[in-house]
Order: C-alpha cells, then structure tokens, then sequence
C-alpha cells in the first residue's frame, strides 16, 4: 500500500512538474508574441501613417520635377538656375512653384507635424528640420513678394535636402522589412507556442527555453 501511494505520489508530482514546466514555456512564449504584435502594429501604424505617404509624395515631386525640366527644355535643372531665366522660363517655373512645388511641400509639412510621434529613432533627424526650414523659408518670401511685392530670388535660400529624400526613403523600405520579419516571427511563435502545448514530453528533450528565446529576441 505504501508503495503504491509513493508511486501516486511520484506521479502527480511528474504531471504537475511537466504541466509547469509547459506552462512556463507556454506563457514566455505568449508574452514574446505580445511583444512581437505590438511591435508589428506601431510599425505598420509608421508605414501607414507616415512613411508610406512621405515616400510617396517624394516619389512623386522626383517625376514632377523632371517633368518641368523637360518642359524647359532641359536635361538638368538646378533652382539656381531661375537666375538665368527668360520670360517665359521664369512664368513656368513660378506656375510649378504655386501649383506643384508648395502643395506638396505643405502636405509633407502637415504629416511630419501630425505624425511626429512615428518618426523611427529617439530624435527628429536633422534631414528633417532642413527640409522645414527649405519650405518654410522659400513659402514666406514668396508670400511677401505676392502680397507686398518684394522681390526675391524665386527659390529657396536653403537648396532642397536630398538627404532628406535619402532617409525617407531607406527608412520607408527598413521598415517594410521590419514589419514582414515582424508578422513571421509571430506565426512562428505562434507555432511553437502551440506545439509545446501539445508535445511537451519530447519536445522537453529537444528544444530548451533559450532556443525559443533566440528565434523571438532578436525583434524585442
């Protein structure tokens, strides 16, 4: 009778042991892929709210640009150059100013003071500054030239920044590499979560706690 209550015994304590050791890995998995999710919505929340819309509108100002240049009848074209301008070069460039350039410099201002909070890193950049600093300088001068007649050059003291067109764009591709790791490593966690549910007793023998943890920590 002893024997058989001590092998009762050893035996509740096996299952209980094994269902806490599974639920221990259960629930770290979980929480990493609470982690993951959180991670992968702020980033999708950056592609869609700011990046996407910024790279887009940059994309766009690159083709429009060229469009005007093609439509002065030049390969190159440089806003220094308005210097040089005839009469009618200098009518289509302020055209593309008040139609193009300016409605879309306005709609790039409104999303980075909108969507601050999902700028990728701990700071603005200072790409980012300059190009506020291009706009808003060249916007208040020509302003003045409409309502007081002040002359003025016609283009920005501060040439356009192309670096930041560089970091706006290599940070909008990153983070659609971002996001796709982000949603497979969630299904995978998501697998494996489910699998040592199901399999403990041997998964116990093959894969420990720090191989889990090397396929999720990467992206916490």
């Amino acid at each position: 009778m002893d024997i058989a209550w001590a092998v009762a015994i050893l035996g509740a304590a096996v299952t209980a042991f094994g269902w806490l050791v599974t639920h221990i890995l259960s629930t770290s998995a979980e929480n990493r892929r609470q982690r993951l999710i959180s991670q992968a919505e702020f980033t999708k929340q950056q592609l869609e709210g700011l990046y996407g819309p910024l790279a887009f509108l940059l994309l766009e100002g690159r083709q429009t640009f060229q469009t005007l240049a093609e439509t002065l009848g030049k390969d190159h074209l440089k806003a220094e150059d308005v210097a040089s301008f005839s009469e009618p070069e200098l009518k289509a460039w302020l055209f593309w100013v008040d139609v193009d350039f300016f409605p879309r410099n306005e709609k790039i201002k409104k999303l980075l003071s909108e969507k601050t909070h999902l700028i990728e890193g701990s700071k603005v950049p200072e790409s980012y500054l300059t190009f506020l600093d291009h706009h808003n300088s060249w916007k208040i001068s020509h302003e003045r030239w409409l309502q007081q007649n002040v002359a003025y050059g016609w283009h920005s003291k501060i040439n356009w920044p192309d670096q930041f067109e560089e970091d706006v764009l290599c940070t909008f591709n990153e983070l659609k590499k971002r996001h796709a790791i982000l949603i497979g490593m969630i299904s995978e966690t998501s697998s494996l979560q489910q699998y040592v549910s199901r399999k403990f007793p041997k998964l116990h023998r093959k894969i420990s706690l720090k191989q889990i943890d090397q396929r999720t920590t990467k992206h916490t």
